[in-house]
């Protein structure tokens, strides 16, 4: 009996070890999104070659996540309750490392967005969509560590203000291209980055299913709440 407790103690000292790691990981990524926004609307490319740089620090903690929940797994042998813990972790991380991706894709279009003309209005929008999901990504991971299903459920729920956020500024980013052609490449690079912050609210979305997946044992079966799609592109977060 003693041991079976030790052995459960030492598995609760190892996942927790790791849930910290992926929080420190999550802080880093909320960082890189108000920090790639900020620097868009501000046309700071230091700012963004600084989120750029960042990023690999966040690639390297995934790597450090999965290597240390692979070593638990095997190390611990889980009962199945235990190993839905460890999994949702390596699926956590692997939103984040998305959603980091994601910032970088964001500071990189910033570089290129510096030598174009302002479109008005779409900085300030943009760096608004961004903070949202970035108190959404807050949220899902505060749920997480409280194995909060409530508050895992209203992150779920916001994510139809992104999608109606994003369907605005691309109905607006057309208006300005029909306005003025000379908008085009500037508004197409918006676009891109408007997409990249509306997919970064669809990986906070999967963080909150995954805590509910941890809570309750189930990953929702009701269809995720989306706004009525624009025809877009989407694009990969590596590129």
């Amino acid at each position: 009996m003693n041991r079976d407790k030790h052995i459960l103690s030492a598995f609760d000292r190892d996942l927790e070890s790791i849930q910290a790691e992926v929080i420190r990981m999550g802080g880093m990524v909320e960082a890189a999104i108000e920090e790639a926004a900020r620097a868009l609307e501000t046309r700071d490319e230091e700012l963004a070659e600084e989120v750029r740089r960042r990023d690999r620090a966040i690639d390297q903690l995934e790597v450090q996540v999965n290597e240390s929940a692979a070593r638990l797994i095997a190390l611990r042998a889980p009962t199945a309750t235990d190993l839905r813990l460890v999994l949702s972790v390596i699926k956590i991380a692997a939103a984040l490392e998305r959603v980091g991706d994601y910032a970088k894709n964001i500071a990189k279009r910033t570089n290129q967005l510096s030598q174009m003309p302002v479109i008005p209005g779409t900085g300030l929008a943009l760096r608004r969509m961004a903070a949202t999901v970035e108190g959404m990504l807050r949220d899902a991971l505060d749920s997480y560590v409280q194995r909060d299903a409530a508050l895992a459920a209203d992150v779920r729920a916001r994510d139809l203000e992104v999608d109606q956020m994003y369907n605005a500024l691309f109905r607006e980013f057309l208006t300005h291209m029909m306005e003025d052609p000379r908008n085009i490449t500037a508004c197409m690079h918006l676009h891109f980055i408007a997409k990249n912050i509306e997919r970064m609210g669809d990986h906070a979305t999967s963080i909150a299913e995954q805590v509910l997946y941890v809570v309750t044992g189930e990953l929702p079966d009701d269809p995720r709440p989306k706004g009525n799609s624009v025809l877009s592109v989407d694009p990969a977060p590596g590129g």
